[in-house]
């Protein structure tokens, strides 16, 4: 009689691929999954009756801010595990713990991850040690920003664009990351300390991807009036670097462009005919960053998420705020910085569009370090499983998992990760499909996602009984390396 670690018994299975489920015993031995199928003469140190529940891979949130997070332990990973994430990728919009130190608190929205004290990492190596060191409860994935990079090359001089010695500087730092395990390189060219970079400058400190095989992720220049131009950017800037694509957070922001992702996605299927093009995308209508006056618009509405000078306003409407100062909403903003807000600036429709096309990858872009975070932290991926596979019928329970799994997995080349299948890693994630659902919204941010039961990172049991366990299991995951 085998014996095994773990077996799930009767459990639902919907395996990552996009395959219609079925039912199977599950059997686990370490951090692999041992095997899949009628499992009855096995025996296991534990057993789980899976009946009525699904056991799907861990989800794999395509787009987060969690560098400074996942070295936290498992309290600071509980808004993760909680909705059945088991691996984060790291370093997204241009925004990366390293290789940079700082002095004094860096410019936003690099300060999204801190102030000075967490900039302490010299090389993504460095980094590196720190997660094998004081492992966190889930993997990383993790992407080296060009904010970053330039911050540093450029000595904080960033409303240029860089020379050509600065320029070669970044490249030689990416490559230097991408041989200590990092996987890509993201930039974040809506935001002013990227925003004065020519697409050549982008270009030439991308060349480092090509030998590494590494990806170009971006949020890009503009998601609202010149969105089009923006992709035909991107889609260049991975052409020229000889490097995969993927689209952050794919929206069509401001009201004047609601609709438009009836031009894009057709536009970014024919250009996934001529190269590797893929995006993610968070299931909500508002957005959230730092606090931009100067950007800010009448007919978009602004909840403030974090302020420094004034953390009481943590949470509460700016126009409000502006109203009880009598001040103006742009003069109220200044006085609140450094801080942080959601912007209700797309269209529902937009969003739905978007999250049913096939191309489309889960991302939470949670920031788990503001004061009054915006729900998408805690509610992103039972979001999808409950309102928008079951409750509306926008997809099914299969696609929605291979959203956050299986198609995720493929796109950031994560070997043995994001399926069920004898030896893939035990990723895992038990939940019911008939109860699973968000609890987070816009006037309770942290709550709890509901019907999610237990998760496990390579085969370790991170959250259950509602809580996270002290299971240090997540690893540093590589493209394209097992």
């Amino acid at each position: 009689m085998a014996r095994h670690d773990l077996i799930f018994r009767n459990a639902t299975v919907i395996d990552g691929t996009g395959a219609p489920r079925f039912v199977a015993d599950v059997a686990v031995d370490g951090d692999r999954i041992a095997a899949v199928g009628d499992l009855g003469a096995a025996s296991a140190d534990r057993e789980i009756l899976a009946d009525d529940r699904v056991l799907a891979p861990g989800f794999i949130d395509a787009h987060t801010h969690d560098d400074r997070a996942v070295l936290c332990g498992p309290a600071c990973m509980l808004c993760k595990m909680s909705q059945g994430v088991t691996t984060v990728v790291v370093g997204n919009c241009g925004i990366s713990l390293s290789p940079v130190r700082m002095g004094r608190r860096p410019p936003p929205p690099l300060d999204l991850l801190g102030d000075e004290s967490w900039w302490t990492f010299d090389s993504f190596g460095d980094y590196a040690q720190r997660l094998a060191a004081d492992p966190a409860p889930v993997n990383t994935v993790a992407l080296i920003g060009h904010m970053s990079l330039r911050v540093e090359a450029m000595g904080g001089d960033t409303q240029r664009a860089a020379t050509d010695a600065e320029a070669e500087h970044m490249r030689r730092r990416l490559a230097e990351a991408l041989a200590q395990g990092a996987s890509g390189f993201s930039t974040g060219l809506y935001y002013p300390p990227n925003m004065e970079a020519p697409t050549e400058e982008v270009i030439a400190v991308a060349e480092a991807l090509r030998a590494a095989g590494a990806l170009y992720v971006t949020h890009m220049r503009d998601e609202a009036n010149g969105v089009v131009t923006s992709i035909e950017e991107t889609l260049r800037i991975g052409r020229e670097a000889g490097a995969p694509v993927v689209i952050s957070h794919h929206k069509c922001s401001m009201p004047e462009n609601f609709g438009r992702s009836t031009e894009t996605l057709p536009h970014l299927e024919a250009a996934a005919r001529a190269q590797k093009v893929a995006y993610d995308v968070y299931p909500y209508a508002a957005g959230s960053t730092v606090l931009m006056p100067e950007r800010l618009r009448a007919d978009v509405p602004v909840q403030v998420t974090w302020s420094v000078p004034h953390p009481e306003m943590s949470g509460r409407m700016l126009e409000d705020i502006a109203r009880e100062w009598n001040l103006t909403a742009r003069a109220a903003a200044e006085r609140l910085l450094p801080a942080g807000a959601i912007f209700f600036q797309m269209d529902e429709a937009d969003v739905r569009r978007i999250l049913a096309h096939p191309m489309a990858m889960i991302g939470s872009d949670g920031l788990p370090h503001d004061t009054y975070p915006h729900p998408r932290l805690w509610g992103t991926f039972p979001r999808v499983l409950g309102h928008y596979a079951r409750d509306l019928g926008l997809f099914s329970l299969e696609a929605a998992v291979r959203k956050m799994t299986g198609h995720t997995a493929e796109v950031f080349g994560l070997e043995g990760r994001g399926v069920i299948r004898p030896g893939a890693y035990a990723d895992l994630v038990l939940f019911d499909p008939a109860t699973v659902r968000d609890a987070a919204d816009f006037s309770a941010p942290t709550r709890p996602a509901e019907g999610i039961v237990e998760t496990w990172v390579n085969g370790q049991a991170a959250f259950a009984a509602g809580a996270a366990t002290a299971a240090r299991a997540g690893r540093l995951v590589t493209r394209g390396q097992a």
